[in-house]
């Protein structure tokens, strides 16, 4: 089957730039909501799974879905503290770390409503378990004082937070001394401070989690079978990544799938509108149709010629509607962690499947919509055609 050349559809797509333009618009608008929706849902999940670290093992209350609503003994906890196998420092220190966490309002800059953040309680061991970590501004608070340090998303999100001022929470001050750089992890959204001055102010008795490293990391199987065989405790322990992504699932997964439930209705408009305009250029072009047929091409070669022309106009909207969603990255935005009720501060986040997700998306929008005419284009007469022209 001879094939209509390439240079005759892009020359149609030119010719009439201005609706192809406009169809285009339509359809880039409708790509846009679509990429960003995708790229807000992975960029949820790249914050909490940059949070922990693949060879740091988290141990939780047997049952509990996030840290806040997890209690660990401190028996408990110095029976995970005696495991064998605990990496150690340059100074023969076991790396473990005990923390509460805990949720305090806070005033947002933005509008002075009250927001949760996450408050833990932490050491110098805890940051030493986070190398993603560092201090960006100040210093690190000092054990057994009122100093804490603060996420840098706190720090821009909230009325207050600044180095060198003071926060009332738990029923005393809070010196800021320093602001934590978590390196786009969720660790950016929380407040740091010593363990056990949390747990005093807060009057908790037991941890929230105990984190710590294993010196080999392929001996985590074992541990988790000590850990949860042992009668004494009734505790769940995952590793530190694991965690973090299976805390972003709930959030990110309601998210696309409203924002695709949403793409698709909005789809439904720019479908129609490029079938209206394909079905004006078939009406537009009824001599030519019958010339090319004349010319010895087939109803397939006209067929797939309109279709490419539908496709056309499908490319250059997904392509403007997935670069418009690409400056989206330099956007930083917070929402609430359906699993902590806490802000969370993320950016979003385009990847190569996304990308091509979105194209396809909207390759599909201008197969649908150009189907039809183009199937009209293929079924007419020569003859009839022709003398229409």
């Amino acid at each position: 089957m001879k094939a209509v050349p390439l240079t005759y559809v892009l020359r149609n797509l030119w010719v009439r730039r201005v609706t192809t333009l406009l169809t285009a618009g339509g359809m880039a608008l409708v790509v846009y909501v679509f990429a960003t929706v995708l790229m807000m849902s992975e960029g949820i999940k790249s914050t909490l799974v940059a949070t922990g670290q693949p060879d740091n093992v988290m141990v939780l209350r047997k049952g509990a879905g996030a840290e806040i609503n997890s209690g660990i003994a401190r028996s408990q906890a110095a029976v995970i503290e005696s495991l064998q196998g605990i990496a150690t420092d340059g100074q023969g220190r076991a790396l473990v770390s005990k923390e509460p966490v805990v949720l305090n309002n806070l005033p947002k800059r933005s509008n002075g409503k009250p927001s949760n953040v996450t408050v833990r309680g932490t050491s110098a061991t805890g940051l030493a378990l986070r190398p993603q970590v560092r201090i960006a501004q100040g210093r690190m608070f000092r054990a057994g004082t009122s100093e804490i340090v603060a996420g840098q998303a706190v720090v821009k999100g909230f009325a207050g937070v600044t180095l060198g001022q003071s926060l009332r929470f738990a029923g005393r001050s809070w010196t800021i001394v320093g602001i934590l750089d978590g390196n786009r992890s969720g660790f950016d959204s929380e407040i740091w401070g010593d363990a056990e001055q949390m747990m005093q102010a807060f009057r908790r008795s037991a941890y929230s989690s105990v984190v710590f490293r294993l010196a080999d990391p392929s001996a985590f199987d074992g541990a988790k079978a000590v850990l949860e065989n042992d009668p004494r405790l009734t505790l769940e322990a995952k590793r530190e990544q694991q965690f973090y992504a299976e805390q972003s699932e709930a959030l990110a997964t309601f998210i696309r799938i409203l924002g695709i439930a949403l793409s698709v209705i909005f789809s439904i408009g720019a479908i129609v509108g490029a079938t209206i305009t394909m079905f004006a250029a078939v009406a537009q072009r009824v001599g030519e149709i019958g010339t090319l047929r004349a010319l010895g091409f087939r109803r397939g070669a006209v067929l797939v010629a309109f279709l490419g022309e539908s496709l056309g106009l499908s490319l250059v909207g997904g392509v403007v509607g997935l670069v418009a969603a690409s400056a989206m990255q330099a956007v930083n935005i917070s929402t609430t962690n359906f699993q902590t009720f806490a802000e969370l501060a993320f950016s979003f986040t385009l990847t190569p499947g996304i990308a091509m997700q979105t194209i396809l998306f909207s390759l599909v929008m201008g197969l649908i919509g150009g189907f039809v005419p183009a199937w009209r284009a293929a079924r007419m007469q020569i003859v009839d055609c022709l003398r229409a022209a």
